[in-house]
């Protein structure tokens, strides 16, 4: 009798017990860890988590509730109109257009940006002399606040005393015509933001082990097959950062556009972007409401568009496994 209860007392516990106690301190220490970890660091980033709400949770959600009221720039009055906000706006013209000069700038821009910052990289990589002056003539521009970009290249547009026609030998109206309205804002888009781009494919240029071009030059391989076989694949991650980081920045265009045309829509209205049409149905028409619920609109689009950059990358990273 004695041996088997000491027997029955050795015996391994049931898996459903062991499961049980495993959970509950596995439960256990992460809390332990949570709040050793919140202990140690969570008072560093709680001025930020504080502001962040502040200026950007509240914000969103005051955007949210907004939308489904009738608010004008006061604030008074705001009455609960539900979804007839939404129902506007998506039977709204002006919304598809300024959406639509918004995608077609973005499909301006992001190939010609990336291929632009590209090629600026692989200069100022392999030029030795003035190197780092090739750096900072390219980069530059990018230090430049929007106005003044927009301002100098005005300017420059000018078809009296511009001299971007005197450079061309051409008398175009780039910021009077509908047909070339909006490339004028590529352009200056273009001298201004690449700098950034052109700097992280710097960064990643030099990233890229020197003994992979040596192996293949020992193999025969001229510059041509070292730059299509070694360099664009190397940059592959890079390339697809740049075009995300480009894509949700092209369509929130805005500065630009609104300071070479002096805070108008452009000829014909040809350089409306949703943004703008944003602001002055906010505060140009006092409609905060219809605003709110055209911004919420445009947030869906663009968190869509993050969204499935994330999940593509996620596929190919996947693949590449």
């Amino acid at each position: 009798m004695t041996t088997t209860s000491a027997g029955a007392a050795l015996a391994p516990a049931p898996q459903s017990v062991r499961s049980a106690g495993a959970g509950a301190g596995d439960t256990d220490s992460v809390r332990a860890r949570f709040g050793r970890g919140f202990q140690h660091g969570g008072w560093f980033v709680a001025p930020f988590l504080v502001l962040f709400a502040l200026f950007v949770i509240w914000p969103v959600l005051r955007g949210v509730y907004l939308s489904f009221t009738d608010a004008n720039v006061s604030g008074v009055g705001a009455g609960f109109v539900g979804w007839d906000n939404y129902r506007e706006a998506f039977g709204d013209p002006l919304v598809w257009d300024s959406l639509g000069h918004s995608a077609y700038f973005t499909l301006l821009v992001v190939p010609c940006i990336t291929v632009l910052a590209f090629v600026m990289a692989m200069l100022a990589h392999h030029i030795e002399r003035a190197k780092w002056l090739w750096r900072l003539c390219f980069f530059a521009p990018f230090l430049l606040p929007s106005t003044v970009a927009g301002n100098l290249w005005q300017w420059l547009f000018n078809p009296g005393t511009g001299m971007v026609n005197h450079v061309l030998g051409t008398d175009t109206p780039w910021l009077t015509e509908k047909s070339t309205a909006m490339l004028a804002v590529v352009i200056t888009t273009l001298w201004w933001t690449v700098g950034f781009s052109f700097l992280l494919y710097l960064a990643a240029l030099q990233g890229i082990p020197a003994h992979l071009y040596e192996a293949a030059k020992l193999d025969g391989a001229n510059a041509w097959h070292r730059m299509v076989h070694i360099t664009l694949p190397m940059l592959r991650n890079i390339t697809g950062l740049v075009v995300a980081l480009q894509i949700l920045a092209s369509l929130q265009v805005f500065d630009q556009a609104v300071v070479i045309y002096d805070f108008g829509p452009g000829p014909e209205e040809s350089t409306r972007t949703f943004v703008q049409y944003t602001l002055e149905e906010g505060f140009t028409s006092y409609r905060v409401g219809y605003a709110s619920a055209i911004s919420i609109i445009f947030f869906v689009i663009i968190a869509s568009v993050a969204v499935g950059r994330m999940w593509l990358l996620r596929k190919r990273e996947e693949g590449v496994r």
